[in-house]
């Protein structure tokens, strides 16, 4: 396949990735071209989580975290040491060959690390993670939605929800890249609390870590560690129906169901609405201000 001035090879073109709606290999890797420049502002210079489903959803897969040896040059790397001693080196996916050559290799979702390249320590956004604890939770979801972006908007940040593309949904608070992960996920965890609070019903909304003892939605903040990875805005997710990680505009969230957003669907919603999260990078603010805000310590200048 030419894309641009790269040729990229599709093995295997008709292999059927999602049998329940006979979508091949091909379409999976066509449909992110033709969201590639919507999809990768939100990839570039972050390093990418490689989730492999070389036979489609419904066989084995594996993480690979280490980028292959012979991959081509528009797929940039970056070598990540761990506080274990290990290391690796992961894929950087800054363009569409790479987007289509990740594609080919059965990385049907997008995942990658909260922070950019060179300075992977620093997130460039804060994320609450709504969770359900059981089945028949998404109106809670959608309800627990609103009073978070109660909270940021309170706190000057702007928030960008999106479909999680499995059961729960994710909102990005874009943040200046200066604070390191511990600092960002304290502050994530203080929002929680606060939603909490002002849900107060712990049959709707809960921060409880220990999973036995919850009940309502987990509203977690635990996601804003280092090398903690989510699907990112418009990656398809390994669901039967080929879901897809949509973002949305908040007058949405009220009434959204996650099973409208899919790969055969959202090509006619980017067209109908275009992009509810285009340009959400520029310009974010520093969190260093608002710590006092949350009742918390400011994070150290050294």
């Amino acid at each position: 396949m030419r894309i641009g001035r790269q040729d990229v090879p599709v093995t295997n073109p008709t292999k059927v990735f999602f049998p329940a709606r006979g979508i091949t290999k091909l379409d999976l890797v066509s449909y992110y071209l033709g969201v590639a420049e919507l999809a990768l502002p939100h990839l570039r210079r972050r390093p990418f989580h490689m989730k492999r489903f070389p036979n489609g959803v419904e066989q084995d897969f594996f993480h690979q975290k280490r980028v292959p040896a012979n991959h081509p040059d528009y797929v940039d790397e970056v070598f990540v040491q761990f506080p274990s001693g290990h290391s690796t080196v992961f894929a950087i996916v800054d363009n569409a060959p790479a987007l289509a050559w990740v594609a080919n290799l059965g990385c049907i979702e997008l995942h990658t690390w909260h922070s950019r390249v060179p300075a992977i320590e620093l997130p460039d956004y804060v994320l609450i993670d709504l969770d359900p604890t059981s089945d028949g939770q998404w109106s809670f979801v959608r309800e627990i939605a609103l009073v978070v972006r109660d909270v940021l908007e309170g706190l000057g940040l702007r928030s960008y929800p999106k479909t999680s593309g499995a059961t729960g949904l994710h909102i990005l608070a874009p943040i200046k890249r200066e604070l390191e992960f511990p600092d960002v996920r304290r502050f994530a965890k203080a929002i929680a609390q606060e939603v909490e609070r002002r849900v107060d019903d712990q049959a709707v909304a809960t921060t409880t870590w220990r999973v036995a003892d919850r009940v309502g939605v987990f509203v977690d903040f635990g996601q804003n560690a280092r090398d903690r990875t989510i699907a990112a805005a418009y990656s398809v997710r390994p669901t039967a129906d080929a879901r897809v990680s949509a973002p949305l505009e908040w007058d949405e969230v009220a009434a959204v169901e996650p099973e409208a957003f899919t790969l055969e669907t959202m090509p006619g919603r980017i067209e109908a609405i275009g992009d509810p999260m285009r340009g959400m990078w520029r310009n974010p603010p520093s969190l260093r201000p608002r710590f006092g805000r949350l009742g918390l310590e400011p994070p150290s200048d050294s």
